[in-house]
């Protein structure tokens, strides 16, 4: 994908997640890997109205080169992308339902949500709940590091999720399913569940590693 394409694709995302309430007002960032560092959202930009040419750019060293200012959460891409190169896309999200789990008093903070549909076991697995800290706190950073070379999605306590993918379609993909599970975990919560078997977890994490 050249530049201008990865331009357009951010926007277009991040704009369908706004009209979908996945994201409110200036809340969330998107970013991209391309040659020679990486395309991000800006501080303070709103999904919904995002300008392609105002796109923050860096370098792969993390220093801002052109475009608006980055997002002040530009070090939880940089702990993701540092962990596993692999990635080419972060998504950080502050989608409702998600944020309502991270807040939940009896969260598992080894996995945040139970395996309750194959498409979550195959596009989030595992969940960590990293512990709360302030908004641009640089010890959020070293917490995120500390989970990112394992998992490609976690939730930040009190705060929302962050997720990586091999790309930007499969980053929104996964965040996107991780929602919809808080969702679904939210509505079922005081029912009896029956979420898959560990033996089945471990199958569709066998056939479809993250």
């Amino acid at each position: 994908m050249n530049e201008s394409a990865a331009r357009e694709a951010i926007v277009r995302i991040a704009r369908s997640m706004f009209e979908r309430g996945l994201t409110h007002g200036s809340t969330g960032n998107i970013s991209l890997r391309i040659d020679g560092g990486w395309l991000m959202t800006p501080t303070g930009s709103s999904f919904g109205d995002l300008d392609p040419a105002r796109l923050s750019t860096l370098d792969a060293s993390g220093r801002h080169l052109d475009g608006d200012a980055p997002t002040k959460e530009a070090f939880l891409h940089r702990a993701m992308y540092d962990e596993q190169p692999r990635f080419s896309a972060v998504v950080h999200l502050h989608s409702t339902h998600s944020v309502a789990v991270s807040i939940l008093e009896d969260v598992n903070a080894d996995d945040a949500l139970p395996p309750l549909t194959a498409y979550y076991v195959m596009r989030v697995g595992q969940l960590p709940l990293v512990p709360y800290f302030a908004p641009g706190d640089a010890a959020l950073a070293e917490a995120v590091r500390g989970h990112a070379g394992r998992h490609h999605a976690l939730l930040l306590a009190n705060h929302g999720p962050v997720v990586a993918g091999t790309s930007l379609a499969a980053a929104a993909d996964s965040i996107e399913e991780l929602e919809a599970t808080a969702k679904l975990y939210l509505l079922l919560r005081h029912e009896r569940l029956r979420p898959l078997a560990p033996e089945q977890v471990a199958e569709l994490r066998r056939r479809f590693p993250a």
